[in-house]
């Protein structure tokens, strides 16, 4: 879910953005749905969590148009999407500055699903290249080859953790885009690249924000905002793109009465997607609004016990943090169990929620099983930063701040 840290619904304190890989983190964005009118219902399954549903929407659109450079992109995005969010990486730490998912190891990602989105991507890349050297103006394939671009920025630092690469190819999206800008004054989608850009490389700290003015790629965060806002209003393909970025910045700049009205049109647009009504639940938690929030996770939970594609284990996580952050601790502490006890926890979830518990039982003053709840955070995910900050309280009791 897109949560960021401070307040009472924090997933851990910390500053907002801490190094220069936690910014990168917002290039993700680069990568979200460009929908066309020939796509939309792949889109619609897209922004749904419906991965492989939208794959075979994609694959017939490229099948019916296989010289048009952007299907391809819009594939590949499909395919990298569904194994992301199997392996759980689509949580808000990797857009918000948290490093929970960012660790020294890799994803893995399925093999065969790896390499089909590698060669679908690199099948558009090459058709817009083909384009080009025809038209150097063509801005169809210019935007194509900039939305490329950006989804090898989410699978450079994602998949390979190469943060410098992954900033390379954002430049690179910019560069395609700014072009297409140039051509075309009007096209406010193509401006989206240049909103995350700026933004990103303005959220820097100061000496980061000077070697990248170095080496000739400086940014300017309200000036990022403000061209993402715009895109909002006027984008055609990129507005919920926008919209969703919004949100997040919103949540980012502690405005989170702003970043539940961004979200409200998404919600009523993508209902089944249920990380927008959790973004919602925390954002209200931000307000001081705990039985608001509540009632939005409940509604979560009712739905996933009707079958829907909701992981239940997710929605126990987000009720427990809310009530963590406001002291019900024996209702924290039993929904932490029912997480901990799934056998189907990604990464993400199952680190944190036995990292919590752990967190729950020293303040409850029952220290032994607080540091049996710490030693499973550290074996479930022992390159994770919470199995880091787990090895603290090992040695040191869990206190709460403030």
């Amino acid at each position: 879910m897109w949560i960021v840290e401070g307040g009472k619904s924090a997933v851990v304190p910390g500053p907002a953005i801490h190094d220069l890989r936690s910014t990168v983190a917002l290039w993700l964005l680069l990568s979200l749905p460009l929908a066309g009118d020939s796509a939309d219902k792949g889109w619609d399954h897209f922004y749904n969590l419906e991965y492989q549903q939208a794959i075979d929407t994609f694959e017939q659109v490229v099948a019916e148009a296989p010289e048009i450079p952007e299907n391809y992109n819009y594939l590949a995005q499909a395919i990298l999407y569904k194994e992301l969010y199997r392996l759980g990486a689509l949580e808000s730490e990797l857009l918000t500055g948290n490093n929970y998912f960012i660790r020294t190891e890799k994803i893995r990602p399925d093999p065969k699903a790896n390499a089909r989105f590698l060669q679908v991507l690199g099948k558009g890349i090459r058709l817009a290249k083909e384009k080009l050297a025809a038209d150097p103006d063509n801005k169809e394939a210019l935007y194509a080859l900039g939305s490329a671009y950006g989804l090898e920025t989410n699978y450079h630092f994602l998949v390979e953790k190469n943060w410098r690469g992954a900033v390379g190819e954002a430049s690179l999206a910019k560069k395609y885009h700014n072009q297409v800008v140039d051509l075309d004054p009007g096209n406010y989608d193509a401006m989206l690249i240049q909103g995350v850009y700026d933004y990103a490389m303005g959220s820097l700290p100061w000496h980061a924000r000077l070697l990248s003015y170095l080496i000739g790629r400086s940014g300017d965060k309200n000036r990022g905002a403000a061209t993402i806002e715009l895109v909002a209003k006027k984008g055609k393909r990129n507005r919920v793109d926008a919209q969703v970025m919004l949100a997040i910045l919103y949540r980012r700049e502690k405005k989170p009465a702003k970043a539940i009205a961004a979200l409200e049109p998404l919600i009523r647009a993508y209902p089944r997607n249920y990380l927008f009504q959790m973004e919602k639940a925390h954002m209200y938690s931000d307000l001081g609004k705990k039985d608001e929030a509540l009632a939005c996770l409940r509604e979560l939970e009712q739905a996933a016990r009707r079958g829907s594609n909701i992981p239940l284990e997710k929605v126990y996580y987000a009720i427990g943090d809310v009530q963590f952050w406001y002291n019900d601790l024996e209702a924290s502490l039993e929904n932490m169990k029912q997480v901990t006890a799934s056998s189907n926890l990604d990464l993400h979830t199952g680190v944190l929620a036995w990292m919590r518990r752990g967190q729950l039982l020293d303040l409850m003053g029952r220290r032994p099983e607080a540091v049996r709840a710490y030693r499973e955070a550290i074996r479930f995910g022992p390159q994770t930063a919470a199995a880091e900050e787990s090895k603290r309280y090992l040695s040191s009791p869990y206190k709460r701040k403030g």
